[in-house]
């Protein structure tokens, strides 16, 4: 059985558990089994072997249920888990995690460390000047701000205003804000993080932090005790796709054949499944 490998940060499960922003330090951890089942090269005797390319994924170990760790060190979540199930689907490729803060993510993929990210990115048009996005989108996002739950002074966007928002950068609410700044005099106070979605309810519960922008499936993950609650109108929807480096070949090509294989996964009902299964809905269709 050939292997999925996970090429990953070293970090203890406690950092992880406590969401800690400790920078990370890139190793090369044990290989994991990934799916069952093996590749379909070859499956007559005295066939020609199909030639499989290895692609490394960018992805994160900090945002539950979507690229995690769990209990026993193992990789998984929505986005991992759909990776797997492609990685079966196309014989031609070997795909291979490696994981990093969120804020890497970006730079790894300019730098040619990475070949796609797999981390809920959400498609933008400040983002699609400088990137590949494949076109078959695997999850949806409506955007609304998070408060703490007795917040009752912050219902909207403009009520950040003066206040301090916590955001990750080069997230896509970061952007937002950041644009929201530049057309209403850097009204917001925006406080970036290393991108660890366990640390949201202590920094708004505890007021270090005003309020937050994220995703309708979000508070569910990070917030069990339901200490927050997302307020206002919704602020964008966007589609969430994998992200290639712009002007590349070998990566156009690979974004093609996974839109292939996407579009099979939706088509048996394999997505539904895995976004019932990790996000507690089906977050896979457009309303």
């Amino acid at each position: 059985m050939r292997k999925l490998t996970i090429l990953g940060t070293t970090l203890t499960l406690a950092l992880v558990a406590a969401g800690c922003g400790a920078k990370n330090t890139e190793t090369i951890a044990s290989p994991r089994a990934a799916a069952e089942g093996t590749k379909a090269a070859a499956a007559t005797a005295g066939a020609e072997p199909v030639k499989v390319k290895k692609i490394i994924v960018g992805t994160g170990t900090q945002f539950p249920n979507v690229a995690f760790l769990d209990k026993d060190g193992k990789l998984t979540g929505y986005d991992i888990e759909l990776v797997k199930e492609l990685d079966k689907r196309l014989p031609e490729y070997e795909f291979e995690f490696k994981t990093m803060d969120f804020a890497n993510l970006l730079l790894s993929l300019e730098t040619n460390k990475i070949d796609f990210v797999a981390h809920e990115i959400e498609k933008n048009k400040e983002r699609e000047q400088k990137y590949l996005f494949n076109n078959e989108p695997y999850a949806y996002w409506k955007t609304k701000v998070i408060v703490a739950k007795d917040n009752t002074n912050i219902k909207s966007i403009d009520d950040l205003k003066g206040k301090k928002a916590l955001t990750t950068a080069t997230s896509a609410e970061a952007t937002l804000l950041e644009n929201y700044n530049k057309a209403n005099d850097n009204a917001i106070k925006i406080v970036y993080q290393n991108g660890a979605a366990n640390d949201l309810v202590s920094q708004l519960t505890t007021g270090r932090a005003d309020g937050a922008l994220g995703a309708d499936f979000l508070l569910p993950l990070v917030d069990p005790q339901t200490k927050l609650k997302a307020v206002g109108p919704i602020i964008e929807e966007a589609e969430v796709r994998f992200l290639f480096r712009k002007n590349d070949k070998d990566g156009q090509a690979l974004a093609d054949k996974i839109d292939v294989a996407l579009k099979a996964v939706k088509a048996d009902g394999t997505l539904s499944k895995l976004s019932i299964q990790w996000l507690g809905g089906d977050y896979t269709k457009k309303d």
